[in-house]
């Protein structure tokens, strides 16, 4: 819908800009002037009705939407507009499905997997919205075929890979959908794969099949734990009077790399001399551990602001380089000369 307010401020201006570029012309060709006012007129409303954005100047679109309900219109609209974004599409899917508007969540994902048929995310949505929009709430064969293009696309896709043996077990195809399941076994841990081994399990046992072999327990992982002494230097700690609020951090980065710790741990003043055992736990990075790292530097700092970035009037150990695994306490003094 046209905006009014802004059609008639749009008209305002081009007949003053009109008026000024046509002043000349309208002393001695009126017509001629008129003709071509009209013309421009014409065109540039044309113009804009192909290719302007009237809603962008409406309010309710400019704001936050506030509420899921308005969110939702404003992706409506935008959906209008440019019907080609599949991530539109998938976003307004999941909206509609938290609201409970299932159809309509079916569609939406529908219209996503189309515009990308060999997305494995696009289509196992799409996929599992037909069976939740179903009275029944079973995969049916579209479903189906969307799940195995799917995995076809990316056979370690998780959600393809279960919703798949889902559909067969609902068809009755036990022996299929364990065989369907059992890839997912080595990408899973803990209780995770627990539960899914005895899905595994159960559908084999249906199809009169053994069951799988018990897993072997797993092995203890290696958390790279490094302990670390810190201590005090005594002629240090001779001449200095410690605030009872300072803190010490105990840190591991990678030599030579960035500064950000790859394992932090924080102590009290009051707790010196201390051994603090630095492991993956320590880590405020989840995308690097300490056991992933071969070497590390270890620095212990004491800050009198009890903040973990480095101030003024910080004091810190000598660095000390390890190569990990380290079987012995790494020994870190502050103050040392």
């Amino acid at each position: 819908m046209v905006n009014i307010g802004f059609l008639a401020v749009a008209l305002a201006l081009a007949f003053a800009v009109l008026a000024v570029l046509l002043r000349p012309l309208w002393r001695e060709a009126r017509g001629v002037a008129l003709a071509i006012g009209a013309l421009v007129l014409v065109s540039t409303g044309l113009l804009y009705r192909i290719v302007g954005t009237p809603d962008a100047l409406d309010p309710a679109a400019l704001r936050a939407p506030e509420t899921i309900g308005e969110a939702i219109a404003q992706l409506e609209r935008s959906l209008a507009r440019d019907p080609g974004q599949k991530e539109g599409w998938m976003l307004l899917g999941m909206a509609y499905q938290r609201q409970g508007e299932l159809a309509k969540s079916r569609d939406a994902y529908a219209r996503a997997a189309r515009l990308a048929p060999a997305d494995p995310d696009a289509l196992s949505e799409a996929a599992q919205s037909r069976a939740l929009a179903a009275p029944d709430r079973r995969f049916d064969a579209e479903a189906v075929a969307m799940l195995q293009a799917a995995l076809k696309a990316s056979p370690e896709h998780q959600r393809a890979r279960w919703f798949l043996g889902v559909a067969q077990r609902q068809a009755g195809d036990n022996a299929a959908a364990a065989a369907t399941w059992e890839p997912l076994l080595g990408a899973l841990q803990g209780g995770t794969a627990d539960t899914l081994r005895s899905e595994v399990n159960a559908a084999r046992a249906a199809a009169g099949l053994a069951p799988l072999a018990p897993s072997a327990p797993a092995a203890t992982a290696d958390t790279g734990a490094l302990q670390v002494k810190v201590a005090l230097d005594p002629g240090f700690a001779a001449r200095v009077r410690l605030d009872g609020n300072a803190q010490v951090f105990v840190i591991a980065r990678q030599p030579g790399g960035p500064p950000m710790p790859v394992a932090v741990e924080r102590h009290g003043v009051a707790d010196l001399p201390f051994t603090a055992t630095l492991d993956d736990a320590d880590s405020p990075m989840p995308t690097l551990k300490l056991s992933q790292l071969r070497e590390v530097e270890l620095v212990a700092r004491l800050s009198a602001s009890g903040n973990a970035m480095k101030q003024d009037g910080d004091v810190e150990s000598a660095p000390v380089r390890v190569v990990l695994p380290a079987k012995d306490p790494v020994t870190l003094r502050i103050g040392a000369p």
